[in-house]
């Protein structure tokens, strides 16, 4: 018995699908470059072994725990890490049964797909999860996690990982990263400088987080001047542990080019807690181009994900943090709220801005267009909620004849989930060689395009957007 099926996302149609598999055959081994995604550089830091099978695959996971809170498992059931105090499971094995008993919640989703890709390649597992099956597959995993050959670093190079790139908050003092750095191990993995924490007014305690910027670096961040001084040391420091990209969590998408005076008296007002909404919003928008510039100094990529409500549940907020699996899409706007910042740095030739979005409404509207004419603009793949293998081909016909494939930044797994890396990747090369395979059987490119523009979204393309 196997879970997987070697045919599985390509096309139906005999011809189309041989074209599929050729395409296919000559990516799928490729290296795995993974230049954004939330894995822990702790794991690579230390090389402990992975505890157990839930808190491998179920607590971390809010792909996972999402779905079963839907029906009605509390998360503290769940082992879900509470912040207010309270209990929650500690119980590894009812975890990992309360997930096999759900498993069929997952059917015809990219996370079973993703799941299932993890158990037979990664821990030999061939049967299919099950209330019954529970145990010996919880064992069989357990059994294989004491091996030294399942520790992070050895995954790492068995999955042929170039290069992983964390997520890191702007006053991250990066110590997992100088102890991988010193270690001598040879696996490539970088930082990502994630400023919302010093960005965002709204953000619990921006104020005090702009003083510990201040106290880093040696700046005077009472001051606009001296927090943007800030912020260009910090970028540096990252920079030495072989950062490339910055990345902006933010509601909207918006940006502003105002001049340097009101820019220090919205400045004033977000640090002293006086700003409205509308002024924390602005001066988020101001700093994404004020991120945009210093990119176009320092050579890093910008990424913003803009378009998700977080932390939508405030019971859920209170009790577990964020990232707790309710961050919801909303309806986002690109093409007025990108302007300010297009209009300052938008025809910068060696910039690269990458906008993702949730709303794939925008998509052959807004995003290919933009992205079909600014230099400095780069498409993200489909992200999130859209990480699968219909939103990739709803991205590809959508974006494709407007923009090409060569204004996109290729794939990235945006995962916590560190054994679902590989799994991504390789829906992501399968939905590739599908697409590709219609245009050659519609006669719209020939064969041997088609094998380059795979290569390409394989891996070349994320090389160039990351600078790589």
């Amino acid at each position: 018995m196997t879970l997987l099926h070697p045919d599985r996302l390509f096309p139906a149609e005999p011809g189309t699908r041989a074209i599929a598999r050729e395409l296919y055959e000559a990516v799928k081994d490729a290296p795995i470059i993974s230049p954004h995604g939330h894995c822990e550089p702790k794991w690579f830091a230390e090389n402990a072994p992975f505890p157990d099978p839930a808190r491998l695959f179920v607590v971390p996971d809010h792909y996972i725990f999402r779905m079963l809170v839907s029906q009605g498992v509390p998360m503290t059931d769940l082992g879900v890490p509470r912040v207010d105090g309270g209990e929650t499971s500690q119980d590894a094995r009812r975890i990992w049964r309360l997930f096999a008993e759900h498993y069929h919640l997952f059917r015809g989703t990219p996370t079973r797909m993703w799941v299932d890709h993890a158990f037979e390649t990664v821990f030999g597992v061939t049967e299919r999860l099950t209330a019954d099956n529970a145990d010996r597959i919880y064992d069989q995993i357990a059994e294989r996690l004491t091996d030294d050959d399942y520790r992070p670093r050895a995954l790492f190079d068995r999955f042929n990982i170039q290069l992983l790139a964390t997520t890191d908050g702007a006053l991250d003092d990066l110590t997992h990263h100088k102890t991988i750095r010193e270690s001598g191990w040879g696996g490539n993995v970088v930082p990502t400088y994630r400023p919302d924490a010093v960005m965002d007014p709204e953000y619990e305690g921006f104020a005090e987080n702009v003083e510990q910027l201040g106290r880093l670096t040696g700046e005077d961040t009472a001051t606009w001047d001296g927090y943007l001084a800030a912020h260009r040391k910090r970028r540096a420091y990252f920079q030495e542990f072989g950062a490339t990209a910055t990345d902006h969590g933010h509601l909207t998408a918006r940006t502003e080019n105002l001049p340097p005076d009101q820019c220090g008296v919205l400045f004033e007002k977000c640090v002293s807690g006086r700003a409205t909404a509308d002024e924390a919003d602005a001066f988020r928008a101001q700093m994404l181009t004020e991120m945009a510039r210093m990119s176009v100094e320092d050579g890093m990529t910008l990424q913003i994900h803009a378009g998700s409500v977080r932390n939508h549940s405030a019971d859920v907020m209170a009790k577990h943090g964020r990232d707790k699996g309710f961050d919801i899409p909303q309806r986002t706007d690109y093409v007025h709220a990108l302007r300010p910042l297009l209009d300052a740095v938008g025809m910068e030739p060696n910039l690269t801005v990458i906008p993702f979005t949730l709303d794939e409404t925008v998509y052959s509207r807004e995003l290919a267009p933009l992205a079909g004419v600014y230099p400095a603009l780069t498409l993200g793949p489909p992200w999130w909620f859209y990480d699968s293998f219909e939103g990739m081909m709803r991205f590809r016909e959508q974006t494709g004849e407007t923009a090409g494939i060569y204004n996109t930044a290729g794939f990235n797994d945006d995962t916590r989930a560190f054994c679902s890396i590989p799994a991504r990747h390789d829906v992501a090369r399968r939905a590739d060689c599908h697409w590709l395979s219609t245009l050659v059987a519609d006669h719209r490119i020939g064969k041997d395009e088609a094998h380059e523009m795979a290569a390409a979204l394989t891996n070349g393309l994320v090389k160039k957007a990351y600078n790589l």
